[in-house]
């Protein structure tokens, strides 16, 4: 059991984020006109915290959370790396997993099951995506279907959309989100070592280092 923890680290100017995790932790901030210059000396005190937010404790997640998602009703889906989604739902975890492939990933250096995005058509379509680390070491992205019953995926429905070489087993990345155009957007990261040491990540010959942009299609039904 454990509990996941949200630390604000403010890295550069003109930064805005909202920040929601286990326990439930919102915080919110904006960047002073004095600090909107790229050259300005900057520093996490010249972020005025919102103080109308506060924290609130939901729940101890049944493991390693690495990503919360929902779609648009009174669930929430805790993605945990070691290849579980699980639902949270009326002030507790839901039994049996909303989809469970441990056996396909690997948890091995940064690795594991990093995020889950739902479809922005999910009530029509039910389709989402996964990004996940294989027992090769690679990413994955794979799309699934929901099944008859709502809180539950449908294994069969499996596919393979991408699959990324990683050189090695830290820096994977793994943020996926859908963006207001309805492509899907993945966070890969630079291949790991030390420093970038493959430059993978100024390189246009690999998908490490970079932002990916899918055409999932709008319409997609199977």
């Amino acid at each position: 059991m454990s509990t996941l923890r949200t630390t604000i680290r403010p890295r550069r100017p003109r930064l805005a984020a909202l920040l929601l995790a286990f326990p439930l932790v919102a915080a919110a901030w904006s960047t002073p006109e004095s600090v909107q210059s790229l050259g300005a000396p900057f520093s996490a005190n010249d972020i005025p915290l919102r103080r109308d937010l506060d924290l609130q404790f939901v729940t101890t997640a049944p493991g390693s959370p690495t990503a919360i998602s929902h779609t648009g009703d009174d669930r929430l889906f805790v993605t945990l790396r070691d290849g579980r989604i699980v639902i949270f739902r009326s002030g507790g975890f839901v039994a049996q997993p909303f989809l469970d492939i441990r056996g396909q990933v690997s948890t091995q250096g940064e690795g594991g099951l990093l995020s889950t995005a739902f479809h922005p058509r999910y009530a029509e379509n039910g389709l989402f995506f996964i990004n996940y680390t294989n027992t090769a070491g690679d990413t994955v992205i794979a799309r699934y279907q929901v099944s008859a019953d709502r809180d539950r995926a449908d294994t069969g429905s499996r596919r393979v959309l991408l699959t990324i070489d990683q050189p090695f087993s830290n820096h994977n990345g793994g943020q996926m989100q859908f963006g207001p155009d309805g492509y899907l957007y993945i966070g890969m990261g630079d291949g790991g070592g030390a420093f970038d040491s493959q430059c993978n990540a100024q390189r246009d010959d690999t998908l490490l280092g970079k932002m990916l942009r899918l055409d999932v299609g709008q319409n997609v039904s199977t």
